[in-house]
């Protein structure tokens, strides 16, 4: 890409995207195309269409999706796999029909099967079922990548899909009810360390910022929806799904950003390329750390009767590796500048 090309980021306000919006810019990358869910809805495919008519862009970064943990694609399966569907392929087919030079589809390792040995190579696509938790949404991205290799096949695009691992930083969703593993983390043990404080107001100002504080984890802080946080509350515990057995990796979303850059410049095969940092932690090591950082020193229970998911999930990068990049943020230097994000968000 040129400094100068036609860039479109589709999904730039959200977490992938906003840090793609940031990598480019720090770039020097001068002519950027973004809209906003109000201004463009992609599932409306008249509207994408004559988006790409009018707007013409030269690169494509489809990081638009609708996303989130365990709790969330449980409850709305059939929003997961149809959102994700109709935005993905009203943005392909509409980069085919207008010519993009290069669009770059962000996935997830979710589309990898549920017992894959370990680490988790591209090969192994298709090669298993699914975790139960979050099929819709891994159908959905799986039928992108296919959607990207079919393109590219039969009219010669240049679509390349990427499979980033479990991301994390500013800009992610910290609504307890929606949330992936890590900003739930940080949230909960936010909140405890402002209940341990008899902080009130500062939690009343935290659910503003960022969702609803539900009745269980204000029950397990000390505080009811009766007494509406006026109470005072003693010794708040921190309540966290599983067993705290299962391993995960995680990546920062700058470091994903940087690589996402580095593949439209520098990758364009077919086949479907992972990102992620070769390393995994346990989820009890990530909650450790992320307690620490906070500065929670409260109990912390484990609920066993909700689902662990997958009992490990870690990609072999080795591919990515071996074309010249690595991630450079540790976990915890990331968990620390979300946080930081986190609190100035407020």
């Amino acid at each position: 890409m040129k400094k100068t090309s036609r860039i479109y980021i589709a999904g730039h306000k959200g977490l992938v995207g906003s840090a793609l919006l940031r990598k480019l810019q720090a770039e020097g990358y001068t002519n950027l195309i973004t809209r906003t869910h109000e201004a463009l809805n992609l599932e409306r495919q008249g509207d994408v269409e004559t988006f790409f008519k009018v707007e013409a862009p030269e690169y494509v970064f489809l990081a638009a999706a609708k996303v989130g943990g365990i709790l969330a694609n449980s409850a709305f399966p059939a929003e997961f796999i149809y959102k994700n569907l109709t935005i993905q392929a009203h943005v392909i087919h509409s980069s085919y029909l207008y010519g993009v030079k290069k669009l770059l589809f962000l996935g997830s390792s979710c589309i990898y099967p549920k017992q894959c040995p370990q680490p988790i190579k591209e090969d192994y696509l298709l090669s298993g079922f699914l975790e139960p938790t979050n099929e819709p949404y891994a159908i959905a991205k799986i039928a992108g990548i296919k959607m990207c290799q079919s393109y590219n096949r039969q009219y010669g695009t240049n679509f390349i899909s990427v499979m980033p691992t479990n991301l994390f930083g500013p800009q992610d969703n910290f609504d307890l009810e929606t949330s992936h593993v890590l900003p739930a983390f940080i949230r909960k043990f936010h909140l405890a360390k402002l209940a341990a404080a008899n902080r009130i107001e500062a939690l009343k100002q935290d659910e503003l910022s960022f969702g609803t504080i539900p009745v269980d984890i204000k029950t397990s802080l000390g505080l009811t929806r009766k007494t509406s946080m006026q109470g005072t509350p003693a010794k708040p515990t921190v309540v966290l799904w599983g067993s705290g057995t299962p391993r995960r990796e995680f990546l920062h979303v700058d470091d994903l950003a940087d690589a996402c850059l580095f593949l439209m410049n520098n990758y364009d095969e077919r086949e479907i390329i992972n990102i992620g940092i070769g390393k995994d932690f346990t989820i009890r090591e990530l909650a450790e750390t992320t307690a620490r950082i906070v500065g929670f020193q409260g109990e912390v229970l484990w609920d066993a009767s909700k689902p662990d998911g997958t009992l490990q999930k870690l990609l072999d990068v080795s591919r990515l590796n071996r074309l010249g990049w690595k991630a450079k943020i540790s976990l915890e230097q990331g968990i620390a500048t979300t946080y930081r994000w986190y609190t100035e968000a407020l």
